[in-house]
């Protein structure tokens, strides 16, 4: 059975999201503030954390930081009322997977945490020793079993999203890719979030690898997509 932890201090909105999750045969535990939810996720396992970012005490980003900071990779979904570009990029930026935007039906969180737990399993490491997977495009380097990227040599640290992104684009350079696409591959939905998070999570990866480089990879194909080439 999979563990999930919410930390979320709305009672309406736990008792949501408790009864609805703990039907469709989850184990459910839950918190009311930042620090008793910082201390629950350091101190167990869960196969996805569903966090707030308005909490009282700790706030959902300096506690999704926190748990960052312990190398702890269990996936974050992020609940706000935020629903800002810029807001969102914040999330992000601290080492959240995903974000949904209050208020939300329950079959809209469900699909996120569907996703989320998916991903999660697939991406487990498997044992013994795989011969590496290295894609290569200008001067990035990306390694799909250390899961190391470099570019220009330098090492580049990416959300397990953005990396997810990343690999798409590098296995399908020169290939336009609609929003479509990207969130069928990379968030594992066949259906408009409702949400710029593609826009989001494209412009954010960019940051990380082709700001200040005199070559840039990814490129907006206006009504189309995007696509990774080096021209």
């Amino acid at each position: 059975m999979k563990r999930i932890l919410l930390i979320e201090d709305e009672a309406n909105v736990v008792s949501f999201i408790k009864k609805g999750l703990s039907e469709e045969g989850y184990e459910m535990s839950v918190a009311f503030d930042g620090e008793t939810g910082l201390k629950m996720a350091l101190a167990h396992r869960y196969d996805l954390i569903i966090l707030d970012i308005m909490l009282p005490g700790k706030n959902g980003l300096e506690v999704c930081r926190a748990i960052r900071a312990e190398n702890d990779l269990s996936p974050i979904l992020f609940l706000t009322a935020l629903g800002t570009a810029e807001n969102v990029v914040i999330g992000l930026d601290t080492g959240a997977d995903d974000y949904l935007v209050k208020p939300f039906k329950f079959i809209e969180l469900l699909a996120r945490v569907k996703s989320l737990l998916r991903r999660s399993t697939a991406h487990a490491q498997p044992g013994g020793q795989p011969a590496e997977e290295i894609y290569r495009i200008d001067d990035l380097v990306l390694n799909d079993t250390s899961k190391a990227v470099t570019r220009g040599g330098e090492p580049v640290t990416l959300t397990s999203t953005e990396y997810r992104l990343l690999l798409l684009f590098i296995t399908n350079r020169n290939r336009v890719l609609s929003r479509s696409d990207i969130l069928e591959k990379v968030w594992d939905v066949n259906f408009d979030m409702g949400t710029n998070v593609v826009d989001v999570y494209v412009n954010y990866l960019r940051k990380k690898i082709d700001k200040d480089r005199p070559v840039k990879l990814i490129h907006t194909m206006v009504g189309m997509g995007y696509v990774m080439k080096e021209a």
